[in-house]
């Protein structure tokens, strides 16, 4: 369930100019969101700060289509920052920077009551760094993983930061320690909305109700797609030799549709790609397993109850640093939290056809290790709340109480 929509009001339309309506009342909070997770974090975000202000609250800033749905026009297009890996991103620099530029010279122009950056560390927390001393209290929405990788991080961020709202439970004394005001407010994907109709969705999609439907999940950055889209199709082409009347639904974000849904077209198995971000949902629910590339959609899946293997691949020389930096074990947060590989996870030169495969088709084929995976995943999920209300929620009134008591800004 969306926050914000039991008895609120929907947002009176906003102007379209990039700026904030100056003769709307409220506080002014300057949204940073730089990947489509983000962007979905920020759009409940602001759906709970409208609710829980009646509606007085001003928004500007960053973020994707989701956010523009609750109030925003981007400075910037959110498409241009989302590149995943070390040395993928040098290409990107240039365009990346001007970006950052602009959005820190709109933010110290429009003086806004609070400055929350959302998530993508490498460019939202270079906006609150440079931001730093402004005036306006600097929060920090979705902890960067000092627990896996750069540990050093937590010290770095709190000599800037003013607050920082986690996701997970384990994470606020990484911060605290440094001084930095951390509260755990829960994992937004616990709020995700329930899919419709699974018979429904089938109907509508062309989907015959007995046949095996697996969900396909290649990634929301084109980097991401462009790795894992021919790994998937080649996977596609086992699963239709021993998954009988195997279909495929791909739900995928505006920024790479257009490149999955060619892919897709030349596929083995019958595939209907979504280009409505929204109806991921609806596909959670119809599916009986799902082939997803590693990042939050592994919690939403989980949160949805859908057995998931996870994939992901980065370029060598990335893989290669990545690999004598990370410090955990697996990259599925469910497994994480659990300390076991209830999803399998498949990674580098693992994430094969052969190994991806094999795992698919013991889910679509084994109802007891369908079972045990929802077991699995239930069970992680449960670590994924914080008291009654969402994460969101949560958030929102932690914002609105800094604004309210004057929480001052570091000096930077």
């Amino acid at each position: 369930m969306t926050v914000g929509a039991q008895g609120a009001a929907p947002p009176a339309a906003r102007p379209q100019s990039g700026l904030p309506d100056d003769t709307q009342a409220g506080p002014l909070i300057f949204l940073v969101a730089g990947e489509p997770s983000g962007d979905l974090l920020g759009a409940r975000l602001m759906a709970a700060l409208t609710a829980q202000t009646g509606g007085s609250v001003r928004f500007a800033g960053v973020g994707g289509a989701a956010m523009a749905r609750e109030g925003l026009n981007s400075l910037v297009p959110i498409a241009e920052l989302s590149v995943m890996g070390l040395l993928e991103v040098i290409p990107h620099l240039p365009r990346i920077l001007g970006h950052l530029r602009r959005t820190v010279q709109a933010a110290r122009r429009l003086h806004p009551a609070a400055v929350v950056t959302i998530d993508s560390p490498n460019f939202s927390l270079e906006v609150a760094k440079r931001l730093a001393g402004g005036g306006a209290p600097l929060i920090h929405f979705v902890a960067p993983s000092v627990w896996a990788w750069k540990p050093w991080r937590a010290r770095r961020i709190a000599r800037y930061l003013d607050h920082l709202l986690t996701l997970l439970p384990f994470e606020p004394p990484y911060f605290e320690r440094h001084g930095l005001a951390t509260t755990f407010v829960g994992h937004p994907a616990v709020e995700a909305p329930a899919g419709g109709d699974p018979r429904v969705f089938r109907q509508d999609h062309g989907i015959p109700q007995a046949a095996p439907l697996l969900c396909v999940l290649p990634g929301s950055r084109r980097g991401e797609t462009a790795r894992l889209l021919p790994i998937f199709r080649d996977t596609l082409a086992l699963l239709r030799t021993s998954v009988p009347n195997l279909h495929v639904v791909v739900p995928t974000v505006p920024n790479v549709a257009d490149d999955v849904a060619a892919a897709a077209r030349d596929w083995s198995v019958p595939a209907a790609v979504l280009r409505d971000p929204a109806a991921k949902y609806d596909a959670f629910a119809a599916s009986d397993a799902a082939l997803a590339a590693s990042g939050t959609v592994a919690v939403e899946l989980a949160v949805a109850g859908v057995p998931s293997v996870i994939a992901y691949r980065l370029s060598p020389l990335t893989a290669f640093l990545a690999r004598h930096l990370l410090k955990v074990r697996y990259v599925s947060l469910p497994n994480l939290l659990l300390d076991r590989a209830a999803q399998p996870e498949f990674l580098q030169d693992n994430c094969t056809p052969v190994n991806l495969a094999a795992a698919l088709e013991r889910l679509l084929t084994d109802p007891a290790a369908r079972a045990a995976q929802k077991a699995d995943a239930a069970a992680a999920v449960a670590q994924l709340t914080s008291g009654g209300d969402s994460p969101s929620q949560r958030a929102a009134r932690c914002i609105l109480d800094l604004i309210a008591t004057g929480a001052p800004a570091r000096n930077g």
